[in-house]
């Protein structure tokens, strides 16, 4: 399993809090890696396709809540089966 680390190849601290929080745009070819995504933040409900960090294969998070903070480190969050909407990535 890979380690995140920052720009400067420090670990990345999962119980410190975000410092960068990026807007998400749903995509099939976008790879998120570099911005060491820790969480997404779902603004709009609905199912949320990610690639988490150590897999290569999208999966389907159905029904997720308005509201909701998902504590995932994703490479991608895909278009293709995703409906949930203003999602940002803590990082």
């Amino acid at each position: 399993m890979a380690a995140l680390t920052d720009v400067n190849g420090v670990p990345v601290n999962f119980e410190a809090p975000a410092t960068k929080l990026n807007a998400i745009t749903k995509s099939d070819s976008t790879d998120l890696t570099s911005l060491k995504i820790r969480a997404l933040w779902i603004g709009g409900a609905g199912d949320v396709a990610v690639i988490a960090f150590n897999d290569t294969a999208a999966v389907t998070i159905a029904g997720v809540l308005a509201g909701t903070l998902l504590p995932i480190s994703v490479t991608k969050v895909m278009s293709a089966n995703t409906s949930a909407t203003s999602i940002v990535g803590l990082s």
